[in-house]
């Protein structure tokens, strides 16, 4: 795994992408200081001085407001943690960056996070993971139009690829460079040589001959690419000169000279050569691996002691020794139990949290409802018992009769609304068993019709469409079934203001329907659960606590029976279904 090769590619796919920020900071010489202390505190690898450069850096942007400045900063955190081999607390900073991201809403950021995680992923060998990181960099890209910066994107898909799939690989080259000539001109030279260098190791000489003749006229013109060295080798090693091109990759080509060597060996058929040059490079990567494995553990380590430290007040100190000892044995084992511990704790205070909210809402909704709807009537009363009081005003017998009929219709509100506050609570506590009798259900109707007869509004005629047999009689309870009826022509009466409300029964299997509907002004389908929850008023102005529905339902539900909107009425108006098992 080559290191700086990997710190190269991620700065050159940070730095060449800008986005809509609040001030841009790059021309301030503040920054520019700033940046390069941080720089040269990354190049030495000083993680003490490298940290507390970056981290006065990251201060000063976010006083300056220059988001995307900042979130680079905290990506070359991660690339800068890469390099020291410490992929675990690398991979945690990604993860917080993609939090942070997330929860604060800054989508067009979002590409800095993921293109980190593609690039642990590629560390780690996670071919897949890398690749469908970095597709995911592309789409938001694409998203949020930032053509200009898709190519080294799919360079570094192309360098994942490359291993895997070469085809693959040229074709996603292709399109880096059709990209590039329609929206960043200047990036075709680089890519252009690294498809030179592709075709080198697919030992298509024609096509690397002819590509490097272009390549050559580039160079004149004044273009650059980092590939420039690698292509000056293999060029070499093309016209014959083995043993030279080894020599000048080895001196100029660093920690890729090793790779580049299998590569001119097998070209040149040198096999036993090649296959030395890749046993010291397995070794390296061996080497690399158990250090950033060990580095790894430490970090795992590390968040392990600090998850017991969090449990410390909720277990003995016997239970804590045991149980750290238990992890740090078997540490693959115990840390995918943390992590199904944590999201299962997380579930359960995110239920909780909105239950309480839940809570309070519902008694938030109580209050202001009750205050609302009991303070009207109440005032209604308390205006008519002045008029009375007052002996100055003179009143005729038509007028007492009628501050008395509003007098005592006010005063069956307020108790109709505290009836249904005590409803609810003795039906939602009551466990006693429900006590049944035969009902006759035509002669029910008629009752309750006729009581409800002197509240319709004017224009308003209510009817009984009866399909069941003479004298049918079903055994329940004759008490519940009336309030359940009522409730719902109630709720018709102050929906209904022309037209009809109708009382229509049927039979079907094993299951009694009593169907209410009216010619009012209907409820919308998506509000058919809505409707049915405590408070819920979809019209303020009707009077009433919003508990009618939710108590016929509950009703409903003592009595294994259900209420339902029926959705598919066509209207107009609405209508809602009792069911009743026989």
């Amino acid at each position: 795994m080559n290191l700086k090769h990997i710190t190269v590619l991620i700065t050159l796919s940070l730095n060449c992408i800008t986005t809509v920020q609040s001030r841009d900071c790059k021309n301030d010489s503040t920054y520019l200081a700033m940046r390069t202390e941080m720089s040269n505190a990354f190049n030495t690898g000083d993680s003490t001085d490298f940290f507390k450069s970056v981290t006065k850096l990251e201060d000063y942007l976010l006083k300056q407001g220059d988001l995307h400045l900042y979130y680079t900063q905290r990506c070359n955190e991660i690339v800068f943690l890469m390099n020291s081999q410490h992929i675990f607390e690398a991979y945690k900073k990604a993860q917080k960056l993609s939090k942070e991201l997330r929860e604060k809403g800054l989508d067009k950021e979002m590409y800095m996070a993921v293109n980190m995680m593609g690039h642990i992923y590629r560390y780690c060998g996670n071919h897949e993971g890398a690749k469908k990181a970095f597709n995911e960099v592309i789409e938001l890209m694409e998203k949020y139009g930032y053509y200009e910066s898709m190519p080294p994107i799919y360079m570094n898909i192309v360098n994942v690829e490359m291993d895997d799939d070469p085809d693959e690989a040229l074709e996603l080259l292709e399109k880096a460079a059709e990209i590039a000539r329609k929206y960043s001109p200047e990036r075709l030279f680089d890519i252009e040589s690294r498809r030179l260098l592709s075709y080198y190791n697919q030992g298509d000489m024609e096509k690397f001959e002819k590509g490097y003749n272009a390549y050559k006229k580039g160079v004149d013109s004044g273009q650059t690419t980092i590939h420039g060295r690698t292509i000056e080798v293999y060029h070499e090693a093309y016209k014959g000169n083995v043993d030279k091109a080894i020599k000048m990759a080895k001196e100029t080509l660093g920690d890729d000279a090793n790779e580049i060597c299998i590569n001119l060996y097998k070209n040149a058929g040198r096999w036993k050569e090649a296959y030395e040059a890749l046993r010291v490079q397995l070794e390296e990567h061996d080497s690399i691996d158990n250090i950033i494995l060990s580095n790894s553990m430490k970090g795992i380590e590390d968040e392990l002691k600090l998850y017991e430290i969090e449990r410390e007040a909720a277990h003995t100190r016997t239970v804590y020794m045991i149980v750290t000892i238990l992890i740090l044995t078997m540490l693959i084992c115990a840390l995918s139990y943390i992590a199904f511990a944590r999201r299962r704790h997380m579930k359960e205070l995110k239920k909780a949290y909105e239950h309480a909210l839940e809570s309070d809402n519902m008694k938030t909704a109580f209050i202001r409802n009750v205050s609302h709807e009991v303070r009207t009537p109440l005032n209604i009363i308390s205006g008519f018992a002045q008029i009375i009081a007052d002996g100055n005003i003179t009143m005729c017998a038509e007028e007492l009769k009628n501050i008395s009929q509003m007098v005592i219709k006010n005063t069956n509100i307020i108790t109709n609304q505290f009836d249904e506050l005590i409803e609810i609570s003795l039906n939602e506590n009551s466990g006693e068993e429900i006590k049944t009798e035969a009902v006759d259900i035509q002669q029910l109707l008629l009752e309750i019709t006729g009581d409800y007869q002197p509240l319709l509004n004017h224009g308003v005629e209510i009817k009984i469409e009866n399909n069941l047999p003479d004298s049918f009689a079903i055994s329940t309870n004759r008490k519940m079934l009336y309030r359940m009826v009522s409730l719902l022509i109630d709720n018709a009466i102050k929906n209904t203001t022309e037209g009809y409300i109708l009382a229509k029964t049927s039979l079907t299997g094993k299951h009694l329907y009593i169907a209410i509907e009216d010619t009012g002004c209907g409820i919308d389908p998506q509000e058919a659960e809505h409707i049915f929850e405590r408070f819920v008023k979809l019209d303020n102005f009707k009077e009433g606590l919003g508990l009618g529905l939710p108590l016929c339902r509950m009703i409903a539900h003592r009595m294994k029976g259900e209420v339902i909107l029926d959705t598919t009425y066509a209207g107009p108006g609405a209508r809602f279904v009792i069911t009743l098992p026989l």
